[in-house]
């Protein structure tokens, strides 16, 4: 039986966002969130409700796919899911009881509507809908290979190799054409896909991006993390494991694990950054080890100071627990204004210089004549970081200390987040004096790779066997970067080709 798609999609502003990058370029930024729920009346509402609290994880667009039984019905828009799905009449548009979908931001290029996801095919076992998150590092290996085999693509998004992968392979269920493709593709990703009666999930082997499942109601979900489930109301069931496939029918939860077994090396930054403060990863609460982080930094790198100052928002649970450990006040020096739109940067060079403080304004009254420590989660190009700096002495600080909640990052990703190519990244080319100086402060430190992992409960890093993905600080990839083209590590991406 053929199930027909039903597309609505909406675009906005792409040269606002173009701005608006600008300003974030130098933040890190994973790829996408993911959300599916099966058998449950209100599939859609739940899955808007999900994305919102998996908003953070990818700002510039977001997609819902649902199935009524006998279509699949997709709202794909640009922009984010507070601004998309929270009208009646949008999911009222997507009907039935199975639903997945996913907020993205994308790695390089600009944000274009045929790369929302969540992807829709008509395959020969039916309609197929799949999201992703992460990166496939032999993407555009398989994807030049498949289009000199005759593939026609639509997207310039990864997630597309998946279907065709699934497309062409000679396998009689779909579950185990689904397992086919996943043998073929290498990476960090958590997939999410539905078909006219099964939804699936799957983790990486080494379980680099995070899925975990919930259950509301004898419902089952999948979703990027737990904050998802606690916004509506559903219970944590577990993590799916590394390597795992699970597949949700009419008649439960299968687990299958159809590739040899490999010890988990889950990506660090999750806990460092991308995830939620008040989410649960691999059963740790990500606020306390921040905190917790916070506590080692300032046992390492100690300093005479007046008051400790987060950057806010991603620096405020280890400048607590920094402040706490060293036993200084701690002060909200820095307001962040939430308030700026993407539609208010102009592009014009002279207002993106003020991009700093349209977002972030001193706290005089906390700052003026003190020694203060600024304590952020990590530095990436330092531009913003040294903007940061020059406003604090503007604002009168007698003395400005830097203290980071990660070490320094020296090599890309190619696993989903979004980072500058290695010679963009300050910490590549500069010594620790060196980035100081750029920086403009009294002194700078960052958290030891040991340190950190002892915050995460390690005794240390296992350098033969580490126990999480940490190539950014390391250089030590966990798996082949087969679309690594040259000597020199350049951020690779799809999108990149195509722009």
């Amino acid at each position: 039986m053929t199930h027909s798609l039903e597309v609505r999609h909406h675009e906005a502003d792409g040269h606002a966002m173009a701005d608006d990058r600008d300003l974030e370029s130098d933040r890190l930024h994973e790829e996408c969130g993911v959300f599916g729920v099966y058998d449950h009346p209100d599939a859609a509402a739940l899955t808007a409700l999900g994305l919102h609290a998996l908003q953070h994880r990818g700002q510039e667009a977001a997609g819902i796919v649902s199935f009524d039984g006998a279509r699949f019905h997709s709202e794909r828009r640009l922009g984010l899911v507070g601004d998309n799905f929270t009208r009646r009449e949008v999911i009222e548009r997507l009907p039935g009881d199975n639903a997945i979908g996913h907020a993205r931001y994308s790695t390089t290029g600009g944000t274009i509507l045929r790369n929302v996801q969540p992807l829709f095919a008509e395959l020969e076992t039916g309609g197929f809908a799949v999201c992703h998150n992460g990166n496939l590092t032999n993407g555009l290996t398989l994807r030049r290979r498949l289009i000199a085999d005759g593939a026609i693509y639509q997207a310039t998004s990864d997630t597309e190799v998946i279907l065709h992968l699934v497309a062409r392979s000679r396998r009689n269920r779909f579950v185990d054409r689904f397992i086919d493709a996943l043998g073929q593709i290498e990476g960090g990703y958590a997939f999410v896909g539905m078909t006219n009666k099964k939804m699936i999930g799957a983790r990486d082997p080494l379980g680099i991006r995070p899925l975990v499942i919930g259950e509301l109601n004898g419902k089952f979900i999948l979703t990027s993390e737990t904050v998802a489930l606690d916004i509506i109301g559903a219970r944590f069931v577990r993590e799916v494991e590394n390597g795992e496939v699970v597949v949700i029918d009419e008649k439960g939860l299968e687990s299958i694990k159809p590739f040899p077994g490999r010890r988990k090396r889950p990506c660090i930054f999750e806990y460092v950054y991308f995830a939620r403060p008040d989410s649960i990863v691999d059963g740790k609460n990500v606020y306390g080890l921040r905190k917790q982080i916070g506590a080692i930094l300032a046992a390492e790198a100690p300093v005479e100071a007046d008051v400790i100052v987060p950057v806010p928002d991603s620096g405020v649970p280890a400048a607590i627990g920094f402040a706490q450990a060293a036993g200084v006040p701690y002060e909200l020096g820095i307001i962040r204004n939430h308030y700026v739109g993407r539609t208010f940067i102009q592009p014009t060079q002279s207002v993106r210089e003020l991009g700093v403080r349209l977002k972030h304004s001193a706290n005089r009254a906390v700052i003026a004549g003190k020694r203060i420590v600024l304590v952020d989660d990590s530095i990436v190009r330092g531009t913003t970081s040294r903007k940061i700096v020059q406003m604090m002495r503007d604002a009168g600080a007698r003395e400005v200390h830097f203290r980071i909640a990660s070490p320094p990052i020296k090599f890309p990703d190619f696993y989903g987040i979004d980072m500058p190519e290695q010679d963009k990244l300050l910490a590549s080319h500069m010594s620790i004096g060196e980035m100081r100086a750029y920086l403009g402060v009294d002194s700078l430190a960052f958290i030891s790779i040991d340190g950190l992992y002892r915050a995460l409960g390690e005794k240390g890093r296992d350098p033969v066997n580490p126990q999480f993905t940490d190539h950014y600080f390391t250089g030590d990839y966990p798996t082949p970067i087969t679309d690594l083209v040259g000597e020199a590590a350049k951020q690779l991406s799809l999108l990149a080709e195509a722009s």
